[in-house]
C-alpha cells in the first residue's frame, strides 16, 4: 500500500548522502506499517552507532551533531537519535553564553539532512567566532548539511579515517499515477492558480514542474556553496569545482583541497584546549601545585572519557 507519509517525507529538499536517505525511507516505511524498533536499534541500523551525549570536560564543552539533521524536533529525531537544527542551535547558544565554558568542540558524525534551518545554524556558529574557540571534528563523517554546519567553526578537524564533503542538494518526486490506475483509482484535482497543483504525485511531472523543482534545488545549492565559501574563506567557484563536486573525500584529501584544516582525533582536539592550564613543571605555590596536579590528571582522563562515550 502506498505510504503518503513516506512520500511527503522524501519530497523535501535534502542535503544528505543519497544512500542514507534510502535507509531513512525504509525506517519510516516500517514505522508507518506498524513495526516499532527501539531508538537504539534504529540508530544502529542507520548510523552504525548510538548517539553520544553532550558533555563537558573541565571547561571544554563537547556538543554532538549526530545523525540526520531536521529543521525541528519530530518523529525521526525522537526515534532515530537524529538532530533537530533548532535544538542544536539553542544548545550552542547556551554554551557560547556559559561563563564556565572556555571552548566548544562540535563532535560531528552525520550524513546531512533536510536543508531547512541549516544555513541559520551555520551562520549562528560563524557569527560566534571570536567569542571563544569553536572547533568541529568530523568524527567520522561530516557530509552535506553537516559539512555546511561544521565549516562554520573556527577550525575543522577530520579523524584519520573520516570523510567530509557531499556538497549538493536534491529532492525526489514520485509519480504514482500508474500504480493508482492499476488499482482502478482515478484522482481529479480541482484547483485555482495556474501552478497550485504543480508537481503533484497523481500525474506525470510536466516540464514546467520539473523546471520549477530544479530551480528550487539550484537555489538551495547556491546557498550551500556560498555558505561554504564564506566559512572556508574561499571563492564560490573553488567550492563548486574543487571541493569534491558532490562527493565525500578522505581526511588527507580534505586538507589538501582546503576543505578542512587538519587531521586529528576528537581526543587530541579536546586535549589541545588543556594547553592553557598551569604547567606541571613550574608550580608557583602550594595551591598552584595542587591545581597543576589536577590539570595533569584531567589531561590524562580526556581520552578515556571520550572513548567511553
Amino acid at each position: 500500500m502506498k505510504s503518503y507519509v513516506l512520500q511527503a517525507f522524501i519530497e523535501t529538499p535534502w542535503a544528505i548522502l543519497p544512500n542514507k536517505l534510502s535507509i531513512l525511507e525504509e525506517i519510516v516505511a516500517r514505522h508507518v506499517a506498524g513495526e516499532k524498533l527501539s531508538a537504539e536499534e534504529i540508530q544502529t541500523r542507520i548510523y552504525g552507532a548510538v548517539r553520544p551525549l553532550e558533555r563537558q570536560i573541565n571547561r571544554v564543552a563537547v556538543l554532538p551533531l549526530f545523525g540526520t539533521i531536521f529543521p525541528r524536533a519530530n518523529m525521526m529525531t525522537d526515534i532515530s537519535g537524529a538532530t533537530s537544527a533548532e535544538r542544536f542551535g539553542a544548545q550552542f547558544a547556551e554554551l557560547v553564553k556559559d561563563p564556565n565554558v572556555n571552548a566548544i568542540v562540535l563532535d560531528v558524525n552525520s550524513p546531512g539532512g533536510q536543508i531547512g534551518g541549516i544555513e541559520e545554524v551555520s551562520r549562528q556558529i560563524y557569527d560566534a567566532r571570536g567569542q571563544k574557540p569553536i572547533v568541529a571534528v568530523a568524527n567520522h563523517l561530516a557530509a552535506s548539511a553537516a559539512y555546511w554546519i561544521a565549516t562554520a567553526a573556527d577550525e575543522l578537524v577530520v579523524t584519520p579515517s573520516g570523510r567530509v564533503g557531499s556538497i549538493g542538494v536534491f529532492t525526489v518526486h514520485e509519480d504514482i499515477s500508474k500504480a493508482l490506475e492499476n488499482e482502478g483509482v482515478k484522482v481529479s484535482m480541482i484547483s485555482a492558480g495556474k501552478f497550485k497543483t504543480e508537481g503533484n504525485p497523481y500525474e506525470p511531472l510536466s516540464e514546467e514542474a520539473r523546471t520549477a523543482i530544479s530551480e528550487g534545488v539550484n537555489d538551495g545549492y547556491e546557498k550551500f556553496v556560498n555558505a561554504i565559501a564564506r566559512n572556508r574563506n574561499v571563492k564560490a567557484a573553488d567550492v563548486r569545482y574543487g571541493f569534491g563536486e558532490g562527493r565525500v573525500v578522505s581526511a588527507e584529501q580534505a586538507v589538501s583541497l582546503g576543505m578542512a584544516d587538519r587531521v586529528g582525533t576528537l581526543e587530541e582536539t579536546v586535549s589541545r584546549y588543556f594547553q592553557n592550564l598551569p604547567s606541571v613543571q613550574e608550580p608557583s605555590s602550594p595551591a598552584r601545585a595542587e591545581t597543576t596536579r589536577e590539570a595533569q590528571s584531567l589531561r590524562e582522563r580526556v581520552e578515556t572519557i571520550l572513548q567511553k562515550e
